[in-house]
């Protein structure tokens, strides 16, 4: 009898080794990118805070000023409606005239050329009007063809002579130099539609009633007088 065959053993195969974790001590990435988001959203809310504070400062300063709303040339009187009111920040470097002091302004001789959109200060404008202070000033209503037109300007010397009323006839007695008052021009109006203007004239105090008197009857024209004079 033979004996059992035996099966040749096989080796079992030997696990992989497990691999070495290295130990370390570095924070992780996470934490630290965590911390810097922090950081970067406590510096923009300061920046925030910052910035509302000066905006509402910024507002809390701002004072109203005069405007020039149209342009002034040079030797004309300032008038309201020359005038507009503006906000601005307060500012040691600007000077601009309070819009509380509107009244005093008005009425006083522009020294420069104002120009639409500036701000007004106190070194543009004269003391009084500059013109016939020590004088009486008689408002008259030039139509158009009662004076030169276009060419009367602030300090003008002009002659208001005295037109003869309406139905009178030119005869031998009133051929004669019609009567007239010697006048400076202090400020001219803008035309209106039909072209009438309003001439400030700085008279004699002793030809003041006269001339006012005239003018409300309408019986005055403008003769300017040379500029050389």
């Amino acid at each position: 009898m033979e004996p059992p065959v035996t099966a040749p053993s096989v080796p079992r195969p030997q696990s992989p080794g497990r691999p070495e974790i290295p130990i370390t001590t570095a924070t992780p990435v996470k934490r630290e990118r965590r911390w810097a988001v922090v950081a970067l959203c406590i510096v923009l809310a300061v920046l925030a805070g910052l910035g509302a504070a000066a905006a509402v400062t910024s507002a809390s300063n701002r004072v109203k000023v005069l405007a020039i709303a149209r342009d002034v040339p040079a030797g004309q009187t300032l008038t309201d409606a020359d005038l507009a009111v503006a906000e601005v920040s307060a500012d040691g470097a600007l000077t601009p005239v309070r819009a509380a002091d509107r009244s005093s302004v008005v009425g006083k001789r522009t020294a420069v050329d104002l120009r639409k959109g500036g701000l007004l200060t106190s070194s543009q404008l004269g003391a009084g009007t500059g013109l016939g202070d020590d004088k009486q000033q008689v408002g008259v209503q030039i139509k158009r063809g009662q004076s030169p037109t276009g060419t009367l300007a602030a300090g003008d010397k002009v002659l208001a002579v005295t037109t003869p009323a309406q139905g009178d006839q030119p005869n031998a007695k009133n051929e004669g130099q019609p009567s007239s008052i010697s006048a400076v021009v202090v400020s001219v109006s803008r035309p209106d539609a039909s072209g009438t203007v309003v001439v400030n004239l700085a008279v004699a105090t002793t030809d003041g009633p006269l001339l006012a008197t005239r003018a409300v009857m309408g019986r005055i024209a403008l003769v300017r007088e040379p500029r050389s004079n």
